[in-house]
């Protein structure tokens, strides 16, 4: 392990513990369920340090694949019932272990380019969660999925956060591009929303940043 490793692994534990600590402790109290869409937006900043880890194997094995256990552990259906936590049971049951399950993967399958696991996780961090915080609020037209309600100025936010922050990220990972670029990102921006409107039981945190690293890298990439 590397020392970049040693401090990238060290920034996400503490940042991470952080969040959970705030949401755990201070939000869940009074906002069950927005204190675990304030841990869904917050914990896709983690895309902006990837660049620290220089061994792929630290990054996904490491700092993103713990989580998948730990998530688990804090949900509804840990066996550890002193270890469920409040924020788990405000939404769907495996939504944060699906989202550590889509990093740990991302982080493995694309470590040489970085910038698509940032912009898959600033979709469903930043894009689905404020399209879910602020649908809530501000959605009057509702759609039904399976079990799952929606709403089109939610998925209208979807559109508008997920290509924003793809171009954020391309910003910040000084990836050069021009016009035809940004017709593309806005297009797969349209078709993940698309998917994100279909996706039901809380599976988008995973559809959601497999489907915008796949077309990113075969629209964008290739």
């Amino acid at each position: 392990m590397f020392q970049n490793d040693v401090v990238g692994v060290l920034f996400v534990y503490c940042y991470v513990a952080v969040l959970l600590v705030v949401t755990e402790k201070v939000l869940s109290k009074k906002f069950p369920v927005g204190s675990r869409k304030f841990l869904h937006i917050m914990t896709g900043n983690i895309a902006f340090i990837l660049p620290v880890f220089v061994t792929r194997e630290i990054m996904a094995f490491v700092a993103a694949g713990p989580f998948i256990v730990f998530t688990l552990l804090m949900s509804p259906y840990s066996p550890i019932r002193s270890l469920r936590g409040k924020t788990s049971e405000a939404g769907h049951g495996f939504g944060l272990m699906y989202y550590a399950i889509s990093w740990t993967v991302l982080a493995y399958v694309f470590f040489d380019t970085k910038e698509v696991i940032a912009i898959a996780i600033l979709a469903m961090s930043y894009g689905d969660g404020l399209a879910s915080l602020l649908g809530v609020k501000y959605g009057v037209r509702k759609y039904r999925v399976v079990h799952d309600v929606k709403s089109y100025f939610g998925s209208f936010m979807m559109l508008l956060f997920t290509f924003l922050l793809m171009v954020v990220a391309l910003v910040y990972y000084a990836v050069p591009f021009e016009g035809e670029t940004f017709m593309l990102l806005f297009g797969i921006a349209g078709i993940v929303t698309i998917i994100e409107g279909v996706t039901p039981w809380g599976l988008d945190n995973l559809s959601v940043p497999f489907s915008v690293a796949l077309l990113y890298w075969g629209l964008v990439v290739l």
